[in-house]
């Protein structure tokens, strides 16, 4: 069975922690190795969307682990031109052994997986963010020991890291508030969907509500990729969601900042925030390639 990976869900709750214990392991085994899984295996990381820390990870990942890392992006390749995803599922599927998608819509991930023989792992949609998510609960987890019994906040737009928190809240129980203007909202099935799996989540429009007593506090920027039109206007709507120094004061005197990069400083978070004692961005934004060793590690294990 192919093992494709579109959001958290693809593993579960057990598996989910399975995943973050290997990542565990390839971050503290680094520096000795962490052997080969990937070995003579090639993996094709395809971007229509930029990327820094996406494609870093994954170029590194694939490599520590013993295979290739194959770079295509819309500009130097036929999906510049128009191909059919089918078509390029259908190639890859005969040169490589897993293929990561960074892209816009989430149906075109789903073409490429309707069509590839090989996993397929979501490097990033619209819709939701899965990888970034394993990397921001492996810097909770390490940081705080546990996962469950914590307060996280989330302020900002509904967005594809929104989404992915609520998918994370409803498979571990997790409890969490999201502030969010009005029309900005997240997913309306994931929310429906975490409070039925039991997770204590709410909608707010205050972020000093969701902060306040807050464990974990996470932000984003304001205006995503594809969204430079609507600057202005978001710009406008978000007033006084910043992630300053007296919101966070609100928060728990041991409360950890995060923000999955790349940052505006004095727009969704001050630089002394980012910057300050709270933040735990630069360890968040390394959890990267080890979480990224360990969902390739998990899809290409079917391939064995």
């Amino acid at each position: 069975m192919i093992r494709h990976f579109l959001c958290l869900s693809d593993l579960g709750s057990q598996q989910l922690l399975a995943v973050l214990d290997d990542a565990d392991r390839f971050l503290e085994r680094r520096n000795q190795g962490t052997g080969h899984p990937l070995r003579n295996k090639a993996v094709a990381l395809v971007f229509d969307k930029a990327s820094t820390r996406t494609r870093l990870s994954l170029e590194v990942a694939v490599v520590e682990l013993g295979g290739h890392p194959v770079v295509i992006t819309s500009a130097t390749s036929q999906l510049g031109r128009g191909e059919p995803l089918s078509d390029t599922a259908r190639v890859l599927s005969r040169m490589v052994h897993a293929i990561a998608f960074r892209t816009a819509d989430e149906s075109r991930i789903k073409e490429l997986m309707q069509y590839s023989s090989v996993p397929v792992l979501n490097a990033l949609t619209d819709q939701g963010h899965p990888m970034q998510l394993l990397a921001d609960l492996q810097t909770v987890r390490r940081a705080k020991g546990r996962l469950q019994g914590l307060s996280y906040a989330w302020l900002g737009d509904g967005n594809n890291m929104a989404n992915s928190w609520l998918e994370a809240a409803s498979l571990l129980q997790l409890r969490l508030r999201l502030a969010c203007p009005e029309g900005y909202d997240p997913d309306a099935q994931l929310l429906a969907r975490a409070r039925a799996a039991g997770a204590d989540v709410e909608v707010v429009r205050s972020p000093r509500e969701a902060v306040a007593g807050a464990d974990v506090v996470s932000t984003d920027v304001f205006t995503s990729m594809g969204q430079e039109a609507e600057q202005a206007a978001r710009l406008k709507a978000f007033e006084g969601y910043m992630l300053d120094r007296k919101l966070l004061a609100l928060a728990k005197p041991d409360a950890m900042v995060l923000h999955c990069l790349p940052a505006h400083r004095g727009e969704e978070i001050e630089a002394e925030v980012l910057e300050g004692s709270h933040s735990h961005v630069w360890d968040q934004a390394e959890a990267r390639l080890h979480t990224s060793k360990a969902i390739l590690a998990w899809a290409l294990a079917s391939d064995e």
